[in-house]
């Protein structure tokens, strides 16, 4: 089977780009870091990165706290 590791799940693989997983993962982008294979990827390159089969995500949502 195909598949594509998001924050430690495994998840079928899809093609979808680095923007959409996180438009699906959190109301804004502000405050969100993304990794593919252990490497940051900047928010510029987002909406152009691809996620491919194999590839370890990992999102990370900033929150403020005290």
């Amino acid at each position: 089977m195909t598949e594509y590791r998001l924050n430690g799940e495994s998840l079928p693989f899809e093609q979808v780009t680095m923007d959409e997983l996180v438009a699906r993962l959190a109301a804004a982008p502000q405050g969100v870091a993304v990794a593919r294979n252990g490497r940051v990827v900047p928010r510029r390159d987002w909406q152009r990165v691809q996620v491919e089969v194999d590839d370890e995500i990992e999102i990370v949502v900033a929150v403020q706290g005290g």
